[in-house]
């Protein structure tokens, strides 16, 4: 898909991957519309993007805000081609210590924001025919690691809605994909991880959020189902999958520095 004048409607657009992955195409001619819940942040990350976009505040947890948003970037711009649902956040918390509501409250960004995002962007692109959903989930959806139980399960249920929507839009024109990534360099791991001891144990491997937002562009150009990154990752990923014990004796140790 050629990004010039694609109408791109990214989430969690104030920091990190959103507000990268939004730089990216407004760079490369697409039109994204930057959501999140901060008009200052979103104002601050617009001040920096080169290139026609626009902002909208919209709370993924709000199921009416969200129509709303949506139905206004339609009226304004006519359609939403591409949907990129990155809005989510982290906490490492040992299971014995997190609470329901640690559960709940993540699973509603993570998972039913997308989910609220998809139902309300759907319809318009049933009706052009075309559109592409983009779910950036986390390697965390398949790779698993202590302290992250409600972080973990709310990354498998969005790659499990991912690949179930897939099959559901098969003959529509609609494509949908999901996006891996490892650890990030970004502000995600003030809330995640405040005391710094994955940072410090893990920093190295992190990812910078501007490579992930090169990939996130790439599966909207290409059409990719899903892409897992880093490699090293991905093949963790993998070997977890085919041989899970053996998997757990050689990896776990650095998979748990938190």
């Amino acid at each position: 898909m050629p990004l010039q004048g694609l109408i791109v409607l990214v989430t969690g657009a104030s920091s990190g991957v959103g507000a990268a992955t939004a730089r990216r195409l407004a760079a490369e001619g697409a039109v994204p519309v930057l959501a999140a819940r901060s008009e200052d942040k979103l104002r601050a990350v617009s001040a920096t993007i080169r290139g026609e976009h626009e902002v909208v505040v919209m709370d993924v947890t709000d199921e009416t805000a969200v129509r709303d948003a949506v139905r206004s970037v339609v009226r304004r711009r006519g359609r939403i081609d591409v949907l990129i649902n990155n809005a989510g956040y982290g906490e490492f918390v040992p299971f014995a210590e997190a609470s329901l509501d640690h559960f709940q409250q993540m699973m509603d960004v993570n998972y039913m924001g997308a989910v609220r995002c998809a139902k309300a962007v759907y319809p318009y692109m049933l009706e052009a025919g075309k559109g592409h959903i983009v779910n950036v989930a986390s390697i965390a959806g398949k790779l698993a690691t202590a302290k992250s139980t409600a972080y973990a399960a709310s990354k498998h249920a969005l790659l499990g809605f991912t690949n179930a929507l897939r099959q559901d839009c098969k003959g529509t024109g609609i494509r949908v994909s999901a996006v891996n990534p490892g650890p990030i360099d970004t502000p995600f791991f003030e809330r995640a991880d405040p005391e710094g001891t994955y940072v410090r144990n893990l920093g190295r491997f992190m990812l910078k959020p501007e490579r992930v937002a090169r990939a996130v562009v790439s599966v909207v150009e290409r059409g990719t189902p899903e892409l897992d990154l880093p490699f090293v990752s991905a093949a963790g990923a993998r070997l977890f999958q085919l041989f899970p014990r053996i998997a757990d004796r050689l990896l776990s140790g650095l998979l748990n520095k938190k």
